[in-house]
C-alpha cells in the first residue's frame, strides 16, 4: 500500500491523475475567470517586475543599495521601513531606541524621503512600499518628492501595502483600532482615485498570514476575506466600486509545495473574479482581474546550511512565475542570519533573471494549464479556501472574525501542527532535521552601524529647529480636526508633511482622535 501524501492544506494527493479538465472552467488568459492570468499575452507581452525588498540604516545607505540593484537590472523598487516608521514613532521617541534603521530604512520626514530617492527618477520606476498603519503618510511623502522632481501625478506608479487587517491577524505593526484604521484605508482609496490614478492603493497581503503559519488554503481564504472587507468599507464610504477596484492588488507568499502554490495562485484569481463580479457587483472587467506580487517564503529560510536557501528560493520563485505573478521578490540566502548583503541580494536578483531569460518558462502563457494534476489541485485548493471563506462570512466578515480572535486561532493551530510535524521529522527540512552537517560555513552578514541612530536623531532635531513650528502646529491641528469631522484626512496630512511635520507628529495627530489598539 502506498503511503498517502497531503498538501499543506490537508488535500490528499492522488498517486495518478487522469480526469480531463473542463476547458470552460479554466477559461482563456485575460478573460473571466482569469484562471490563466489577468492579461492575454502575459510574459510574452511584458515580463514580471523584478523587485528586491531593500531598506536598512539611513536613507543614504538604502539609496546606494537601490541604485546598485537598478544597475544590476532590477526593474522596480521595494522599500522596507524600520519598526519606528511602521509604528508612527519618530527616531528620537524613547520606544524607538535600538530599532532605528534595523529592519528597514528610517524615515522621519520629507527630508529623509528626498535622500532615499536622490538621483532615482520617480517618473520611470515603480515603487512598492511595505507600510501599513502609516501607509497614507509614506504615500504622501513619496508624492511630494515625485512632484518636486517634476513628475506628473498620472506618472507616479507603485503600490503601498496599506493592508491593516493582516496586522491584527499576523504581524502586529498596527497603531489604531481596526475600524478607524479601515477608515484610513478608504480615505487613501478616495485620495488616490482623485490625485494618483496610476497608483495601486493596497496590496492585500496573504504573505504575512502564511509567514505566521497558515496553510495555503488559509492564506487564500483569509486574504480574500480581508479584500472583501476593504471593498465593502469603501462602498459604505460612498465610493463606486469600479472607481477603485481596478487599482487593488494582492501580495502572496511563494512557499515550498511547488504544485500547491501554482494551484493557489490560479485559484486566487478565479475566486476573486467570481466574488467581485457576482457578489460585489462590479461591472468593469478590470475590477474582476486580480493582479499580484509574490515574495518567496522568508519563514522557510534556514540558518543551517544557508546556501540551501538559494535552491528553496528558486523553486518558490518558479512556482510564482508558473502561477502568473505580476511582480516578484526573491529572498537572499543569508536572511535567516541578518540583513542581506549586496552580494546575496544580487544572487537573489540573478535567480529571477535566469528564470526570465534562460529557462523558457516565460515563452508561453500558463504552461501548466490543462495538466490533470494542476487543474485538479486548483479546483481542490479553491474548494478548501471557499469553505474557509464561507466560515469567515458566517462570522460577520473579516473584521468581526479578527476582533473575535477566530482567524488568529486558526493560524496558530496550523502553525503548531506544522511545528510538530517538523519536530517529528514527518516534514523534512534539509539541513535542519535531515541531512545535517556537523560544521557550518562562515557567512558574512550585514551589520548596521549603531552610530546611525544618533545621527538620525540629530538630523531630526535640526529639522525641528529649522522649520516654522507655529505653521506646523496649525497644520497638525487641521489633521486632528479632519479626523474628528469624518472628512478625508489625507489633504491636511499632505499640507503638514510639506511643512516638514514628521511621521510621528502626524501619527500623534490621529492618535488623539482614534486612540491606540490594545489586543484583549
Amino acid at each position: 500500500m502506498v503511503e498517502p501524501r497531503y498538501t499543506s492544506s490537508g488535500i490528499e494527493i492522488d498517486v495518478v491523475y487522469e480526469t480531463v479538465p473542463d476547458p470552460a472552467r479554466i477559461g482563456r488568459p485575460g478573460e473571466y475567470p482569469y484562471t490563466r492570468g489577468p492579461y492575454p499575452t502575459m510574459y510574452r507581452g511584458r515580463l514580471w517586475t523584478m523587485r528586491q525588498y531593500a531598506g536598512f540604516g539611513t536613507a543614504e545607505e538604502t539609496n546606494r543599495r537601490f541604485r546598485a540593484l537598478l544597475d544590476a537590472g532590477q526593474t522596480g523598487l521595494s522599500v522596507a521601513f524600520d519598526l519606528p516608521t511602521q509604528m508612527g514613532l519618530d527616531s528620537d521617541h524613547p520606544m524607538a531606541a535600538g530599532e532605528v534603521g534595523k529592519v528597514g530604512v528610517a524615515i522621519d520626514s520629507i527630508e529623509d524621503m528626498r535622500r532615499l530617492f536622490h538621483r532615482i527618477p520617480l517618473g520611470e520606476v515603480s515603487t512598492s512600499m511595505t507600510i501599513n498603519a502609516t501607509a497614507a503618510i509614506l504615500l504622501l511623502l513619496y508624492e511630494l518628492v515625485a512632484t518636486e522632481q517634476g513628475v506628473a501625478p498620472e506618472r507616479i506608479r507603485g503600490t503601498v501595502q496599506n493592508d491593516i487587517l493582516k496586522e491584527y491577524v499576523a504581524r502586529g505593526t498596527y497603531i489604531y483600532p481596526p475600524r478607524p484604521s479601515m477608515r484610513l484605508v478608504t480615505d487613501l482609496f478616495a485620495y488616490a482615485a482623485s490625485e494618483l490614478p496610476s497608483w495601486n492603493t493596497i496590496s492585500i497581503s496573504g504573505y504575512h498570514i502564511r509567514e505566521a503559519g497558515a496553510t495555503a488554503a488559509q492564506e487564500l481564504a483569509f486574504t480574500i476575506a480581508n479584500g472583501l472587507a476593504y471593498v465593502r468599507a469603501a462602498i459604505d464610504a460612498g465610493l463606486d466600486v469600479d472607481s477603485f477596484a481596478p487599482r487593488l492588488s494582492f501580495f502572496w507568499n511563494g512557499h515550498n509545495q511547488f504544485f500547491e502554490e501554482i494551484a493557489k495562485f490560479r485559484a486566487a484569481r478565479r475566486m476573486w473574479a467570481r466574488l467581485m463580479r457576482d457578489v460585489v457587483g462590479a461591472k468593469n472587467p478590470k475590477s474582476w482581474a486580480m493582479r499580484f506580487h509574490t515574495q518567496t517564503a522568508g519563514s522557510t529560510l534556514t540558518a543551517q546550511q544557508p546556501e540551501n536557501n538559494i535552491v528553496r528560493t528558486t523553486v518558490q520563485a518558479l512556482a510564482a512565475v508558473l502561477g502568473g505573478t505580476q511582480s516578484l521578490h526573491t529572498n537572499a540566502f543569508d536572511e535567516a542570519l541578518g540583513l542581506p548583503t549586496e552580494r546575496s541580494a544580487t544572487i537573489a536578483l540573478r535567480t529571477q533573471q535566469i528564470l526570465a531569460y534562460e529557462s523558457g518558462v516565460a515563452d508561453t502563457v500558463d504552461p501548466l494549464a490543462g495538466s490533470y494534476f494542476v487543474e485538479a489541485l486548483t479546483d481542490a485548493v479553491e474548494e478548501k479556501a471557499t469553505e474557509l471563506l464561507d466560515e469567515v462570512e458566517s462570522r460577520g466578515g473579516a473584521v468581526a472574525a479578527i476582533e473575535a480572535g477566530w482567524m488568529q486561532r486558526q493560524i496558530e493551530e496550523a502553525a503548531y501542527a506544522e511545528a510538530r510535524r517538523q519536530e517529528s521529522g514527518e516534514s523534512v527540512v534539509v539541513g535542519v532535521n535531515r541531512f545535517v552537517a556537523e560544521e557550518e560555513p562562515e557567512v558574512p552578514v550585514l551589520v548596521v552601524d549603531p552610530a546611525l541612530e544618533e545621527d538620525q536623531k540629530q538630523r531630526l532635531a535640526a529639522l525641528r529647529r529649522g522649520r516654522d513650528g507655529a505653521a506646523v502646529a496649525r497644520a497638525l491641528d487641521e489633521v486632528t480636526e479632519a479626523a474628528v469631522a469624518g472628512v478625508n484626512v489625507l489633504p491636511p496630512m499632505r499640507r503638514a508633511l510639506e511643512l516638514r511635520a514628521t511621521v510621528g507628529e502626524v501619527s500623534d495627530a490621529l492618535r488623539r482622535v482614534f486612540g491606540e489598539y490594545r489586543p484583549g
